[in-house]
């Protein structure tokens, strides 16, 4: 089961692997925010509570937007982390704006 917090709501999904946190989020209407799906605007960032090891190694473009500070405390773009096996996790919107 994942559990996404957004701005306002949170709702408990099903896992799939194969998908972002951003695309369970839009697919299950969680009022996750986010511009551009690439990795730059960041508006998609949030922390990975629980469950990270469910999830892909940071991409490029979370080392480069986030850091190596920001990603070793769990932060992850929504665009970016993607499920790669099934299992508990819980995300929470923390963008930036």
């Amino acid at each position: 089961m994942i559990t996404l917090q957004g701005r306002r709501i949170e709702k408990q999904v099903e896992s799939e692997t194969g998908m972002t946190i951003l695309d369970l989020a839009l697919k299950h209407e969680v009022d996750w925010g986010f511009s551009c799906t690439r990795g730059t605007c960041a508006r998609c960032r949030c922390k990975v509570e629980s469950g990270a090891e469910l999830l892909n190694e940071p991409t490029d473009a979370e080392i480069d937007r986030l850091g190596d500070e920001e990603i070793s405390q769990g932060y992850r773009l929504g665009c970016q982390a993607e499920l790669v096996k099934d299992g508990a996790l819980t995300a929470k919107l923390e963008t930036y704006f």
